[in-house]
């Protein structure tokens, strides 16, 4: 009886062996796994453009957030500290998105520090992970265990092909985006000659006029040959502002509004020109409703929310 009791426990031992080193086996295989997905996400946000590059990795740690989040709480662990990150992340993608003019290295040095900290959540996860294994009793726990395991894998994997077409899909669209900035930037007012017309219609070039001699503006400018822009109608805004600085401005002219860079701003006069790509002489005309004070007035033109071209001319 003695015997058969000490045979009894050593096989009790050996399963215990056994089952710690099957849980052992199937975390170090889960861990390989996910490492091996990480890295496979890496490889694919590096070969996007750097606006991708950057707009991609704060979504993919959205996505490793929102895993880590979700198993901690599969866990039973505290996920107060994830949630006031994630609020964070999701603040500084609203601002990402929002800006104009992005500062890639400012947002690269809170990438960082996003993935240092997903680094030292991993150490939480896998103590909680420790902590959970050593509540299995039984191989048929272990088994359920085992299942759970496979099941966050082919949910890993899932992940990783949305995240892929994810950033495809926005490559794509920044790819449209950046040719369609570059198209606007490139567009330029040539060889601008601001004219002055009188009440009989007869044109002056000159440096200075005289106010009781101005009736009407006209700017006279070339629109050079840029392959990267569309041949389509192009909207041409003028400012003309006084010595003060204020945009000449009148509705009944034509004047209005737009926006340049972000902001909204008066116009003193619009044109529609159909860009023809081949350094076409443009010429507009602008009837001022009153007399020009003395001083110096410049001209901008702007076109697609970018400013084109620009002059000035002196009242005397």
């Amino acid at each position: 009886m003695e015997q058969e009791q000490k045979n009894k426990q050593s096989i009790a031992w050996a399963m215990v062996v056994v089952l710690g080193l099957a849980t052992a086996m199937f975390g170090y295989l889960f861990t390989t796994q996910k490492q091996e997905l990480t890295q496979q996400e890496t490889m694919v946000v590096e070969k996007a453009r750097e606006l991708a590059v950057t707009k991609t990795k704060l979504d993919s740690i959205s996505t490793v957030l929102d895993a880590k989040i979700a198993e901690v709480e599969r866990l039973g662990g505290d996920v107060t500290e994830l949630n006031k990150v994630k609020e964070k992340l999701e603040a500084d993608k609203l601002a990402f998105s929002r800006s104009r003019k992005v500062e890639t290295n400012k947002y690269l040095g809170k990438i960082k520090e996003y993935e240092k900290f997903l680094v030292e959540k991993d150490e939480m996860i896998a103590q909680l992970k420790l902590e959970n294994e050593h509540l299995v009793a039984s191989n048929d726990s272990l088994s359920t265990h085992v299942g759970s395991l496979t099941s966050e894998r082919e949910r890993l994997v899932q992940r990783q092909a949305e995240l892929t077409d994810s950033v495809s899909t926005f490559t794509v669209a920044n790819k449209e985006l950046s040719e369609k900035v570059s198209k606007a930037a490139s567009l330029r007012a040539q060889n601008l000659k601001i004219l002055t017309v009188n009440s009989r219609g007869k044109v002056k070039d000159k440096e200075e006029y005289k106010s009781k001699r101005v009736d009407k503006l006209k700017l006279v400018f070339n629109l050079p040959e840029n392959e990267l822009t569309a041949q389509e109608s192009k909207d041409i805004y003028v400012r003309v502002l006084d010595p003060e600085g204020a945009v000449l401005s009148d509705n009944a002219t034509g004047s209005g509004e737009f926006e340049v860079d972000g902001a909204p701003s008066k116009f003193t006069t619009r044109e529609s020109i159909a860009y023809q790509n081949n350094n076409q002489k443009v010429e507009m005309l602008y009837d001022n409703t009153s007399q020009f004070r003395p001083g110096k007035y410049n001209v901008e033109l702007y076109a697609e929310g970018y400013k084109i071209g620009g002059g000035n001319f002196t009242i005397k």
